[in-house]
């Protein structure tokens, strides 16, 4: 059977209120710019190469539901800074290798149990952190996915739209999902890019993305 290879966390999508106004936030704060504007979404970051932001508009107040917060990697930075944007959503600023770029550093989830999901976390191409204690870490390239135990507070409005992990080629992850009977939830291919969703771990849905040749954001 194949295994799935991704090569990084490529982007985090959120459902918000404001997209303009969380954008703003961030802008103010980091150097991110607009890679791309739609009809209802503003995707945000350095370079498209770089770990992005995805704010997709829907009806609020939104709720946290699994997540916890979304963490930027920040280099030379010398404390942990915590941005407290609309609809609850949290965003910290965290010390990076001086020597790196502002990219995703981590996305924290709260689950019922962080052992069942990190395993299931490595079968979709994660590697386990070695943690003491009940947090667990599951990890790809330099970003991670942190599961702390509890119950999140139900809601029909969750702040977490999906995950997008860059891989090399759809193809391969159409094959290891028919092995494994993977729950697809949609395909989508345009103009730069073909994406793969599935159902992942705690009910997060799960992009995998294969930039085309022709990937380019301006």
């Amino acid at each position: 059977m194949g295994t799935l290879t991704p090569r990084k966390l490529d982007h985090v999508a959120l459902w918000v209120s404001d997209p303009e106004d969380a954008v703003s936030t961030l802008l103010a704060r980091l150097p991110f710019r607009v890679l791309e504007e739609g009809d209802d979404f503003l995707l945000v970051g350095r370079s498209p190469d770089h770990g992005k932001l995805t704010f997709f508009e829907a009806p609020g107040p939104r709720g946290r539901g699994v997540l916890v917060r979304v963490g930027i990697g920040i280099p030379c930075g010398t404390e942990r800074t915590t941005l407290e944007l609309a609809d609850e959503l949290r965003v910290d600023l965290v010390p990076a290798a001086p020597s790196g770029e502002v990219d995703l550093d981590h996305v924290a989830l709260q689950v019922p149990d962080p052992g069942r999901s990190i395993r299931e976390w490595i079968r979709l191409g994660f590697e386990r952190d070695e943690l003491a204690g009940t947090v667990q870490r599951a990890r790809l390239g330099g970003s991670y996915v942190e599961l702390q135990p509890g119950a999140p507070a139900p809601t029909r409005r969750p702040l977490l739209n999906h995950l997008g992990l860059l891989v090399p080629s759809i193809e391969d992850v159409r094959m290891f999902v028919a092995e494994h009977d993977l729950s697809v939830t949609r395909e989508v291919d345009a103009e730069n890019s073909r994406a793969l969703f599935v159902t992942g771990p705690d009910g997060v849905e799960v992009e995998y993305i294969e930039h085309k040749p022709s990937f380019a954001l301006a």
